[in-house]
C-alpha cells in the first residue's frame, strides 16, 4: 500500500521537529525544573503548612525581631545601591573617557575584584580596617590619632564593605550604557555652545539612566541576599534579613517558620524585580534589549509636519530641575566636573584594589597576627598553607567539585544559548528568564531549599550534589556568554555550510564552535570560578567529611585571623590573573580572524 497524500508531508515535518534548534533547551529546562524550582516550591508549600496558612508568615511581620531586621535589610540595600550609583556614574566615566594603557588598566583594575570571591575581599577589608591595620597606623603617623580606633563591626564599615564588593557590578553596567551612547549629540551640543556641565545633565545622563536604572536594580536586588560582608563587618545591630536564615537553620524548632523567612526575603526580591521588568524590561537582569534601544528622533507626522521627539521621564526631570542646578554648576570653573570624575574614580579604584594588596603583601609577614607593614619577610605561612591536610584536602575537594561544576554548566548552558539564539520558537524572554533567575534568588534562599531534596535523595556532602547545585549559578553566567558570543556570528557562514550539504553537527563543528571558542573559553572559567568561591550553598550542602576552601576559610575568619588566610587569598587572586591573562591570547585571535 501506498501512503495517502495526506500523511505525506509528516516524515518532512517530524524530522524538521527532531533537528530543531529549540530542543537543545530541553535538558537545561529540566534540570533547573527539577532541581531548582520544584525545590523551591516546596519551600513555599512548608512555609505554608500550617493552620491557617498564614501563621508563619504572619510572625515574620509580627515579630520585632524579624520585621525590624527586614527594614534594616530594605535601607541597607538601598543606601549601598545609591552609593554605587553616585560612586559608580564618575569611574564608569573615567573608563569611557580614558584611552589605551590607561583605560585597560583602569578596567583591569575595576574587573578582577569583580572576580574575586566575597569572602576574600570582605577579609580584605578587614585587614584594611583592623587595629594594627594599615589606615589606623597610617592615621596616628600622620598624628590624626594617637591610639587605633575600632573601624570595625559598625554600620559604616558594612556598607563601605558592601559598596566596595557591589561596586564592579554598577559600573560595568553604567559602562555598558555609556559605550553604546552615539558620540555625535555630545559633540553636536558642545558644537551649539553648551557648556561641559550642561552637556552631562541634558544629555549624557538622561541618556544613560536607563544603564544607571539597570544597575541600581542590580545592587539591590542583590545586597537584599547579603549575608558574608554584614557578618564578618557589622556589629549585633547589623544584623540583615539573610543572617536570620542561616541562624534558624541550625535550629531544630525551625521548620515551617525557618521556611516562611526564606520565602519572604524570596517574595521581596522577586516583587522588586517585577515590578522592574515592567517598567523595563526584564531584559536588565542579562544586560540586553530594551536597554540598548536607541533614542528616538523626531519623525515625521502624517500631515507632513515634524513631530517634536519623545521625552522621557529622565528628559523631563531635567527640565524641570536642571536649570537651578545648571545655573549653579556654571559658576564653578569649567574643568571641575572632569577633575572631579578623576578624584572620584581614583578613590573608587583605590578602594578596590587596595585592600587586596595589602591581603597580598600580608601573606609575606613573618608576624603570626595580622599586622601591617610586615616587621619581616617569610614564605613560612605559604609552607604551612601547603604542608596542613586540612587545608589541601579542602583545595582538592574545591577543585574537583567546581571541575564537575563547570562541565554540568558549560553543557547544559551551552545547549541552552544555542537553543534560544538559533531557534525560533516563542517565549524566547520567558524561556531567557526562567536560565537566568538563578542569579536573583538570594543564595540563602536556594541554599534551604535545596538541603530537603538533597537530604531525601542522599546527596548532602558529596561531590556531585555540590556540584550540580553550584552549577545552578554557573548556568546563567554560560547561557549569558555564550549567547552574546553565538549573536555576534554572521549566521551566512552558517548557511553556507548547509547549504554545500553539511550536517546541523558538522555546520556547528566546523563554522560555529570555532567562531564561539572564546566566549566558550570565558563560560568555562567563570563557571569554575563561580563553583570555586560558592561558600552560602555549600554552608547548607556540605558535611563535617566534606570541607571546601571557602568553608575552611569561613571557620578561620569567624573564628581566628592569621596569614594563612591571607595565602589562601592571595592565591585566589593569582588564579583569577592567571585565567584572564590565558585568555588574552584566545580573544586576540578572535580579533584577528574578523
Amino acid at each position: 500500500m501506498t501512503a495517502t497524500p495526506l500523511s505525506a508531508p509528516a516524515a518532512p515535518a517530524r524530522r524538521a521537529w527532531i533537528t530543531s534548534p529549540a530542543l537543545l533547551l530541553v535538558p537545561a529546562i529540566l534540570f533547573l525544573s527539577v532541581i531548582y524550582v520544584l525545590p523551591l516550591i516546596d519551600l513555599a508549600r512548608v512555609s505554608v503548612a500550617a493552620d491557617p496558612w498564614w501563621t508563619h508568615i504572619a510572625r515574620v511581620f509580627s515579630v520585632p525581631l524579624y520585621w525590624e531586621s527586614l527594614v534594616r535589610t530594605m535601607k541597607i540595600a538601598l543606601t549601598v545601591a545609591c552609593l554605587c550609583a553616585v560612586l559608580g556614574y564618575p569611574t564608569a566615566l573615567l573608563i569611557q573617557r580614558s584611552r589605551g594603557t590607561v583605560q585597560a588598566l583602569i578596567a583591569t583594575a575595576v574587573v578582577l575584584p569583580y572576580f574575586i570571591a566575597i569572602l576574600i575581599r570582605t577579609y580584605a577589608w578587614m585587614v584594611l580596617l583592623g587595629r594594627n591595620g594599615p589606615l589606623n597606623k597610617t592615621a596616628i603617623w600622620l598624628g590624626i590619632y594617637d591610639e587605633p580606633l575600632a573601624l570595625l563591626f559598625n554600620r559604616g564599615t558594612v556598607l563601605l564593605g558592601m559598596t566596595a564588593v557591589l561596586m564592579p557590578l554598577m559600573v560595568l553596567t553604567i559602562y555598558s550604557s555609556l559605550s553604546r551612547l552615539d558620540q555625535n549629540l555630545i559633540r553636536a551640543a558642545l558644537a551649539g555652545g553648551a557648556g561641559p556641565m550642561a552637556v552631562f545633565w541634558r544629555v549624557l545622563l538622561p541618556l544613560t539612566l536607563p544603564g544607571v536604572g539597570a544597575g541600581f536594580l542590580l545592587v539591590f536586588v542583590s545586597a537584599l541576599g547579603f549575608f558574608i560582608t554584614p557578618t564578618l563587618l557589622g556589629g549585633p545591630g547589623d544584623q540583615m534579613f539573610a543572617m536570620h536564615i542561616t541562624q534558624q537553620a541550625d535550629s531544630i524548632t525551625g521548620e515551617g517558620f525557618l521556611q516562611a523567612l526564606a520565602v519572604v526575603l524570596l517574595l521581596i526580591t522577586l516583587a522588586v524585580v517585577g515590578i522592574a521588568g515592567r517598567m523595563m524590561g526584564f531584559e536588565f537582569i542579562w544586560g540586553g534589549g530594551k536597554l540598548a534601544a536607541p533614542v528616538q528622533t523626531a519623525v515625521p507626522e502624517q500631515r507632513g509636519t515634524m513631530a517634536p521627539p519623545r521625552r522621557s521621564v529622565a528628559m523631563m526631570l531635567a527640565d524641570t530641575l536642571g536649570w537651578p542646578i545648571l545655573r549653579l554648576m556654571g559658576r564653578l570653573p569649567a574643568n571641575t566636573g572632569a577633575w572631579a570624575v578623576r578624584i572620584i574614580g581614583a578613590i573608587v579604584l583605590s578602594a578596590l584594589i587596595l585592600p587586596i594588596l595589602v591581603v597580598i603583601v600580608i601573606s609575606f609577614s613573618e608576624a603570626s597576627y595580622l599586622t601591617f607593614p610586615p616587621p619581616g619577610w617569610s614564605l613560612q605561612w605559604y609552607e604551612k598553607f601547603f604542608s596542613d591536610s586540612n587545608w589541601m584536602t579542602a583545595f582538592w575537594n574545591s577543585l574537583t567539585i567546581a571541575a564537575l561544576s563547570s562541565l554540568i554548566a558549560v553543557v547544559l548552558g551551552g545547549t541552552a544559548a544555542v537553543g534560544i539564539v538559533r531557534s525560533e520558537i516563542k517565549y524566547k524572554s520567558a524561556l531567557m528568564l526562567l536560565l537566568v533567575s538563578p542569579m536573583i534568588v538570594p543564595p540563602v534562599v536556594l541554599g534551604l531549599s535545596l538541603y530537603s531534596l538533597f537530604l531525601h535523595l542522599n546527596l548532602v556532602g558529596t561531590y556531585f550534589g555540590l556540584a550540580a547545585a553550584h552549577a545552578i549559578g554557573g548556568i546563567p553566567i554560560v547561557v549569558v556568554i555564550i549567547a552574546a558570543s553565538l549573536q555576534a556570528v554572521d549566521r551566512r557562514l552558517e548557511q553556507g555550510a548547509a547549504v554545500h550539504g553539511a550536517s546541523p553537527l558538522t555546520v556547528f563543528r566546523t563554522v560555529t564552535l570555532p567562531a564561539i571558542a572564546p566566549g566558550l573559553a570565558a563560560a568555562v572559567f567563570f563557571a569554575f570560578l563561580h563553583s570555586f568561591d560558592e561558600l552560602v550553598l555549600s554552608l547548607f550542602l556540605s558535611s563535617p567529611r566534606m570541607k571546601t576552601l571557602p568553608l575552611m576559610l569561613w571557620a578561620d575568619i569567624n573564628y581566628q585571623l592569621n596569614p594563612v588566610l591571607a595565602v589562601v587569598s592571595t592565591l585566589e587572586v593569582v588564579l583569577v590573573v592567571g585565567g584572564i591573562l590565558l585568555a588574552r591570547p584566545v580573544l586576540g585571535r578572535s580579533r584577528g580572524a574578523h
